[in-house]
């Protein structure tokens, strides 16, 4: 086989490769936003995993050391545009990180700029919803460190969310109520920034917890 044919079987391969990744996006992104996504995947040496929840983070970015793909992860259990925010976000450090290596800050203005070019595109397709390309354009205008410290955004994406009825915010419960998370049980306190100083009432210790925070109000114990 020359060397023609060669290129032109491995163009094929790599045609049904994305076109089988653009299928599997279709359960996590909103419409419309599969091929979007999957040219992100395939432009840059990255491996691009669908991972389970993790309490601490929605997504992460790490670099390729030593000819390593670089890595991007999402949680799968993520609303459509939640996951596909988050998705944009973790590109935006691979993009920052393959011009400018480990010279940058991870939030600084060279990532917000490259934020910025992956998330005016994505609006322009006019396929989301209003609140969240009016909470989007607000978070552009005033980009914070991280977009995950937006709240604004974070409060309108949560919103499609599939909650359970006896689930609520933490921030829309009154002061010193108390609330189950994660099978334990807190009392509510002040608002330090973005979380409350909440006190586990069985070791009595105390625990920031994002006013974002989905929990079963205990209204027997309160």
């Amino acid at each position: 086989m020359n060397t023609e044919n060669q290129d032109k079987t491995k163009q094929q391969k790599s045609a049904l490769k994305k076109l089988k990744v653009i299928e599997q996006l279709k359960t996590f992104v909103p419409p419309g936003f599969e091929k979007m996504v999957a040219d992100l995947i395939f432009a840059e040496p990255v491996s691009f995993k669908v991972v389970r929840p993790r309490n601490t983070k929605l997504g992460d970015f790490r670099a390729g050391m030593r000819g390593e793909k670089h890595q991007i992860t999402v949680n799968g259990n993520l609303n459509h545009y939640s996951f596909l925010i988050t998705t944009l976000h973790e590109f935006a450090h691979l993009k920052a990180f393959v011009k400018f290596k480990n010279s940058i800050k991870p939030h600084g203005e060279e990532w917000k700029t490259e934020f910025r070019n992956l998330l005016v595109p994505a609006i322009d397709m006019r396929l989301l919803p209003q609140d969240i390309v009016n909470a989007l354009v607000n978070s552009l205008v005033n980009m914070k460190a991280s977009s995950c410290s937006d709240i604004n955004l974070m409060r309108v994406l949560k919103n499609y969310d599939n909650k359970s009825n006896d689930r609520v915010f933490l921030e829309s419960l009154p002061h010193q109520s108390v609330f189950i998370l994660q099978g334990r049980k807190f009392i509510k306190g002040e608002l330090r920034r973005k979380r409350y100083l909440c006190q586990d009432l069985k070791s009595n210790k105390s625990y920031l917890v994002h006013a974002l925070s989905e929990v079963i109000h205990d209204l027997q114990n309160d």
